[in-house]
């Protein structure tokens, strides 16, 4: 199979479409935003791979400053692609069950510096098993549930519960406390008001952490935090870690956090113009998104919206006449990128209108 791969140096006007781009001022300017703020405080990024999947990108962020020097993942293949792309310091940030995979995880910790979260005794206690049969020490840290409504312990209780088991078990060594929260739903995404929500659901889990070290257990790690949180985690003592991800590439579903550009961009070509208000485009849900529904955005062309997305095309729609021709190319901004990300190949890096750099999507696919 060969995949289309345009040389550097080709001007972005030539490259075959559908192409999905990456802005390397934009992906710069949203690193520095990170490696400005996090220089000076105790609290630093821990940067999400699961949107990027890409080890070259998470690297650009760490040698920007900033960061932690690791990552997260949300799967294991994810992290052995990223052990391999030689980042070594990872937390996986989902649960764990079948066997087969917690041997590779054990795998894992004997070649780079593994964290696993965990939320209940029945995977904890069989990673332990794998992980000492195998001679291995995997770093476990205990997700506690804020606001999402799925993994995570919902009670201190449990949470210290856990910490000590894990302190009892071989194979294992117990490393601190995560959480991930959601803006809530109807909630203004002002300043104010993010800082009010982060502030309230990362206390959570900072307060799993007080019970587990009252326990006399140490607490190495607190690893919180997201992209809407990214200003306001390192406001809050105690802070360790903030798993970022959106803020890299950006998505239109986060764009009222106006300190970061769009960075990724799909390059599309208009192949039809069936009325005077109406154009087609050669890209579709194949390689973008329209998660809950909410469809792409054109970017840069006043008063022309994307008003479907089908499988192969997408069909824009002009207040007045069409200013596009077919013929003509536009770009598009996604509402998610985890999700845009995994279909594709390969990000073309593009800087002053030309091709600079092409990166493989290496983790495409890891989903076990």
């Amino acid at each position: 199979m060969s995949i289309y791969r345009p040389q550097i140096g080709t001007p972005l006007a030539e490259l075959d479409t559908p192409c999905m781009i990456v802005d390397l001022d934009a992906l710069e300017h949203n690193f520095d935003v990170i490696a400005d703020l996090y220089a000076d405080s105790p609290t630093k990024m821990r940067e999400h791979a699961k949107n990027i999947k890409t080890p070259i990108i998470l690297h650009k962020q760490i040698r920007a400053g900033g960061t932690m020097g690791g990552i997260c993942t949300a799967k294991t293949a994810e992290a052995e692609v990223m052990v391999e792309g030689g980042l070594t310091d990872i937390l996986i940030t989902s649960q764990v069950v079948a066997p087969d995979k917690l041997a590779r995880v054990a795998a894992l910790s004997k070649i780079a510096d593994i964290k696993l979260s965990v939320d209940s005794d029945g995977p904890l206690n069989e990673l332990s098993r794998i992980s000492s049969e195998m001679g291995a020490d995997v770093g476990v840290v205990l997700e506690v549930d804020t606001s999402m409504g799925r993994g995570g312990v919902r009670a201190i209780e449990r949470g210290v519960e856990l910490a000590k088991m894990t302190n009892d078990l071989p194979g294992v060594t117990f490393r601190g406390v995560m959480s991930h929260q959601s803006l809530a739903a109807g909630a203004d995404n002002d300043r104010e008001s993010r800082f009010i929500e982060g502030r309230r659901y990362i206390q959570m889990c900072l307060d799993v952490k007080d019970a587990i070290e009252a326990e006399g257990i140490s607490v190495d790690i607190v690893s919180t935090g997201e992209t809407w949180t990214y200003d306001v985690a390192p406001e809050i003592p105690g802070v360790d870690e903030v798993q970022g991800g959106t803020y890299a590439l950006m998505a239109t579903q986060a764009d009222y956090m106006d300190a970061f550009q769009y960075a990724v961009k799909v390059l599309s070509t208009v192949i039809s113009t069936p009325e005077s208000n109406v154009a087609v485009g050669d890209v579709g849900y194949r390689a973008m998104t329209s998660p809950g529904g909410v469809l792409p955005r054109v970017d840069g062309i006043v008063g022309v919206e994307v008003e479907s997305l089908e499988a192969d095309v997408i069909v824009l729609r002009s207040d007045g006449e069409m200013p596009l021709d077919v013929g003509d190319q536009f770009l598009l901004l996604s509402a998610q990128q985890d999700i845009m990300v995994n279909r594709w190949d390969q990000f073309v890096a593009v800087r002053n209108g030309k091709v600079e750099a092409v990166w493989p999507i290496l983790a495409r696919g890891c989903h076990h």
